[in-house]
């Protein structure tokens, strides 16, 4: 019998602000343990918990980012659990009324197979927001508790049990990033814990309707790990199921060095929580003229962006998704394309040049020391026949060095690409002058011995000869 998986997920994303969601403590990672940290969110009892509203207009962003229908109201619900990582043994966050409903994720590009993916939207249940919880650390038989993160502004974003495959989850995952750190919402920096994702998962064979028992898995610290986790959890239920077994709801732990999961506990329901509406905090109204100013301070989406390189640009959709990988990418693309008369020389060049010689050097496109007009003037010059690409190269390379613009390097070291034809003659003539075997073979329909008289005369001229009249010339003795 063949099987096929149904999966979701559920994205945990801090939120970018100043403060904490329901406190005036700094929302900063790097801080000492237990510094950053007041009565409100080391949960003292009497103290009261006052909402702050930038948590919420980004998770409004969020929402319009993904296509979501806004709440004009909704709630904060307490959602009771004993875990020494929440002081008031209860998490405020949201139940029956969240921010936002529905929405999509649009998936594209590659798996983490490098498979082409089909493109299309893996829907959205959900986005709410709440307080995230305090940090444990376990040494040993000793555990610690780290309270700087416990009331950091949380989104949790649910989508549709819509994803079949661990590719499509993987680049689920990549796209979501994407338009959060494009709607600089958070840096999703999973080492620093800002994004962190649990897994819903079970099989069913191919053709029934009816979903399977789900097992959620947790304990995933990266896109990767998530991809290894559901390959092994879908070849396990199938594996069960083979053998005449049956699946039970629970959670379960992935174990990186073993390679698998484990089970953690029998998984709770929405009762076992005992969720109640929080009487300490007033309901949110979103006005149609909150959500308005909203929505006009939106940024392109990563989707919109590469489907506008795409046809304003006249690159390929590779590129266009290369490119847009990272924001800062993109924006430097379009810095040094604009008023470029060859845009996809540009691309080109980012990608095989720039973004290859940065990684070398562990240097952020963003630190670049190649500013983006400072490329654009570099394709200026070989547009202009200043300099060939061979030499282009070279002057990048000490552009990269030392910060120096294109045209001061190539006036310097007397770069300039030799185009004139009474010079280049001469090279030419000595070149078919000493080469009578290349010059016999070219005669005799081997179209490619005029390579070797080419590079014959770019020796000649230290590279500084224009190859398309050397290629132009030689073909008019020879031919």
């Amino acid at each position: 019998m063949k099987y096929e998986a149904v999966i979701g997920l559920e994205v945990h994303t801090q939120v970018r602000t100043q403060t904490k969601i329901f406190c005036g403590c700094r929302n900063e990672y790097g801080a000492g343990p237990n510094t950053n940290v007041c009565p409100i969110c080391l949960g003292y009892p009497g103290v009261l918990p006052v909402m702050n509203r930038e948590a919420v207009r980004q998770t409004i962003v969020a929402g319009l980012a993904c296509g979501c229908e806004i709440a004009s109201y909704c709630k904060w619900d307490r959602k009771n659990y004993y875990y020494p990582d929440m002081p008031k043994n209860y998490q405020i966050s949201q139940f029956d009324l969240p921010i936002c409903l529905g929405g999509e994720v649009p998936i594209t590009g590659k798996g983490f197979s490098g498979e082409p993916m089909r493109e299309r939207n893996i829907a959205l249940t959900r986005i709410h927001l709440e307080e995230d919880v305090a940090k444990s650390t376990h040494l040993g038989r000793s555990s610690g508790v780290d309270f700087n993160r416990a009331g950091i502004p949380l989104m949790e974003i649910v989508s549709e049990p819509d994803m079949r495959t661990p590719d499509e989850a993987y680049a689920y995952l990549n796209a979501l990033k994407q338009i959060l750190e494009y709607a600089d919402i958070s840096d999703c920096d999973m080492e620093k814990g800002q994004m962190r994702c649990d897994v819903n998962v079970s099989v069913r064979p191919v053709g029934q309707t009816k979903l399977g028992t789900k097992i959620e898995i947790k304990n995933l610290n990266s896109f990767r790990t998530a991809h290894r986790a559901l390959e092994y959890e879908i070849e396990r239920q199938i594996d069960v199921l083979e053998e005449g077994g049956s699946m039970r709801q629970e959670t379960r732990r992935w174990d990186d060095e073993e390679e698998a999961t484990s089970v953690m506990r029998t998984k709770e329901n929405a009762q076992d929580y005992r969720y109640f509406p929080d009487p300490d905090l007033m309901p949110v109204e979103v006005s149609a003229e909150w959500l308005e100013e909203v929505r006009s301070s939106l940024v392109e989406t990563p989707h919109a962006r590469r489907a506008r390189f795409v046809e304003q640009y006249g690159i390929t959709d590779y590129d266009a998704d290369v490119l847009t990988h990272e924001k800062a990418t993109g924006d430097y693309f379009e810095q040094a394309a604009q008023g470029r008369k060859k845009p996809k020389a540009v691309a080109n060049w980012i990608q095989t040049e720039l973004l290859g010689a940065l990684s070398k050097r562990g240097i952020h496109i963003s630190d670049s020391p190649v500013s983006p007009q400072a490329l654009g003037e570099l394709m200026d010059l070989i547009e202009a026949g200043t300099v060939s690409g061979k030499i282009a190269k070279d002057v990048f390379a000490e552009m990269l060095d030392t910060g120096t613009s294109a045209a001061a390097i190539v006036k310097e070291k007397g770069l300039e690409q030799v185009s004139d034809t009474g010079a280049i003659e001469g090279m030419v003539d000595d070149a078919i002058a000493g080469n009578e075997k290349a010059v016999q073979e070219y005669k005799d329909g081997n179209g490619k011995a005029i390579q070797f008289l080419v590079g014959h005369v770019m020796k000649a001229s230290r590279g500084k000869a224009n190859p398309k009249m050397v290629v132009e010339l030689l073909k008019s003795r020879l031919d």
